[in-house]
């Protein structure tokens, strides 16, 4: 991977680096002078990437913060402990997601894929405003193009963008509901769900030079992909793995819009791969996307803001 530009100095928080292309990412990131911060759920799991980052930039360039994404207790604990610790963050990916083969529902009682795969970024996005505002960050939301197509298998008729019933999203609890679950559908619409709110927030967070935008990196061979290969394709998962990106290809998308000097003040914009690209009709509701937004910091004990309240006045 080439470097685009230096991080001397910067605060790159990266969920989902304990494998596959968040792993990646944290370490190109350390490489290139970042101090990076993760959070898990089991920090044992982050020890290969911290004796390889202590072992090529050295020590103290990486932190582990406990905590399971998936539960609001430890996004608020998470949060303030990046806080406490660094006044400004200036990069910010939301990579931890995961797909479940079955309805589940979060300690908080929201179903799973909501839970983890947008809340998870959403929480640390909203709680960490001020240090976020203060390094005039660059946000990235790691999601999936299944929001823009549903279908496992493409090979006939059209594409179909994932629903969004916008009366589900006075309650987080009603999102992905029981009647008529499908897991894949339940998935696409969690990132759905991402790249309205990171719609939202990039307006909310322009005037301070804050930059929030959403990545389909590819389709790339980590373990999420085994829960995602329809039962039809499962005897040639090994074939199809090998078609697919590396975790190192995968990982570049997501790198540029971090690092990229030209993409600097790029806000508000979805891409697949390298590529800027349209959404489905109903992410660019502007209500539903405020909706999300207000119902979703409501979770996190933030009040209702419209787009044009100004946060904290930022501090050179």
């Amino acid at each position: 991977m080439s470097c685009a530009t230096g991080l001397d100095g910067k605060v790159a928080v990266v969920t989902g680096a304990t494998g596959g292309m968040g792993r990646v990412i944290a370490l190109e990131l350390a490489r290139r002078g970042a101090h990076v911060v993760t959070v898990a759920r089991d920090p044992r799991r982050a020890d290969p990437l911290q004796h390889q980052i202590e072992a090529e930039v050295g020590a103290d360039r990486f932190d582990v913060v406990p905590g399971d994404l998936s539960r609001r207790e430890d996004v608020l604990a998470a949060a303030q402990h990046i806080a406490d610790r660094h006044h400004a963050v200036h990069i910010l990916i939301n990579n931890a997601g995961a797909h479940f083969p079955d309805r589940r529902l979060s300690v908080d009682g929201v179903e799973m894929h909501v839970a983890l795969d947008y809340l998870a970024g959403f929480g640390l996005t909203v709680l960490l405003h001020d240090p976020l505002i203060l390094g005039r960050a660059r946000i990235v939301n790691v999601v999936s193009d299944t929001l823009n197509d549903t279908r496992q298998v493409k090979l006939l008729h059209r594409p179909r963008p994932v629903t969004l019933d916008t009366v589900q999203l006075a309650d987080l609890r009603a999102l992905n509901p029981a009647a008529g679950f499908t897991p894949f559908e339940a998935y696409a619409r969690a990132k759905l769900l991402t790249v309205m709110a990171g719609y939202e927030g990039a307006r909310r967070l322009n005037p301070y030079g804050v930059t929030v935008n959403s990545v389909h990196p590819g389709i790339v061979a980590t373990d999420i992909i085994d829960d995602l290969v329809p039962p039809l394709l499962t005897p040639f998962k090994g074939l199809i793995r090998r078609m697919m990106l590396s975790p190192e290809q995968g990982a570049s998308a997501t790198l540029r819009l971090v690092t990229d000097p030209g993409l600097s003040t790029t806000t508000g914009a979805y891409f697949v791969k390298d590529t800027e690209t349209a959404t489905s009709a109903v992410s660019y509701d502007l209500v539903a996307q405020q909706k999300i937004w207000n119902v979703s910091a409501h979770h996190f004990g933030i009040g209702p803001t419209s787009t044009d309240t100004p946060p904290p006045a930022c501090v050179p």
